[in-house]
């Protein structure tokens, strides 16, 4: 069961996260940079909870290189776990203030390769590092000739992702609040739509790195309880304006009343949130959060 299998890979996780620590015990080698995530993580292994913690666990490992004919070169590893992993890839970005814009995306792409061809469902982090320890230092010299990368080819073949995180909240009422999501989505040009009330729905649409700013806002506000109930990525090679216009099934974020009732109008219909759903192309949506199937 996805139960069973979120579980376990949360195990590995964690396991994987004591053994960083033992190995490196020291902050300026390893360190967990969001601790919400990880005692989440802890708290679903403990408690054997088959709730997925709203956020990835990430932290930083730095790692020293020798490189020929200078001193050591600091090599830092900002890495996410996807709540999947080790069933997919970690998420890894190797930065050095030596290294030019293309020469890091070169280095980054070819520690994606290694790690795809050799640890398809298996922990990686450390083989990662090491990998990094034994081959980074080479990409500093790279001439990448304009024959085989100029920086502008790098930016174009980046590949951008398109992200629909619907997330949910005990209750939305706070006008504050509700203007703040209004105004983030606009300012982060996402779309999407957010019924307020009992529970709160909040969807919004767009780049991954504007939905992942729009989240880190969102949930540093106060509440009773918020989370992601679902995440969707979807890679657009190339990616332009068009691309990500394409993908959008909303055309602007909006606040979504649906014919509140109830003494603080706060309980909402959810008959109609079902029907403004399946109208979307989102019915299945409707499941995920309130576990039942819609009418």
């Amino acid at each position: 069961t996805t139960e069973m299998a979120n579980q376990e890979e949360a195990e590995i996780q964690l396991s994987e996260l004591d053994l960083l620590s033992s190995m490196f015990p020291y902050e300026e080698e390893f360190a967990v940079t969001d601790q919400l995530a990880l005692a989440e993580l802890k708290h679903c292994v403990e408690n054997e909870s088959a709730e997925v913690p709203s956020s990835k666990v990430q932290f930083i490992l730095n790692v020293k290189a020798e490189v020929p004919n200078a001193s050591m070169v600091e090599f830092s590893m900002a890495c996410a776990l996807p709540f999947k992993y080790p069933t997919v890839l970690p998420e890894i970005t190797v930065r050095s203030s030596l290294l030019s814009r293309s020469q890091q995306i070169l280095l980054n792409s070819d520690l994606k390769t290694y790690l795809m061809q050799n640890f398809s469902g298996e922990p990686c982090m450390l083989s990662a590092r090491e990998w990094v320890k034994d081959h980074a230092a080479a990409y500093i010299d790279k001439e990448l000739s304009s024959s085989s990368m100029t920086a502008s080819d790098a930016t174009q073949s980046e590949v951008t992702t398109f992200t629909r995180l619907w997330i949910y909240s005990h209750h939305i009422y706070n006008k504050q609040k509700r203007k703040n999501i209004v105004d983030w989505a606009k300012e982060l040009s996402l779309s999407g739509f957010c019924m307020p009330g009992k529970p709160g729905v909040v969807c919004v649409e767009g780049l991954q790195s504007s939905c992942e700013e729009f989240w880190s806002r969102v949930r540093r506000l106060t509440w009773k309880r918020i989370l992601i109930r679902h995440r969707e990525d979807v890679s657009l090679e190339g990616g332009g304006h068009a691309e990500i216009q394409k993908q959008r099934k909303f055309p602007a974020l909006e606040e979504k009343c649906f014919d509140a009732h109830g003494a603080r109008g706060s309980h909402m219909d959810l008959g109609q949130l079902y029907r403004f759903l399946e109208e979307k192309g989102c019915a299945d949506i409707f499941q995920m959060y309130f576990g039942v199937e819609g009418h």
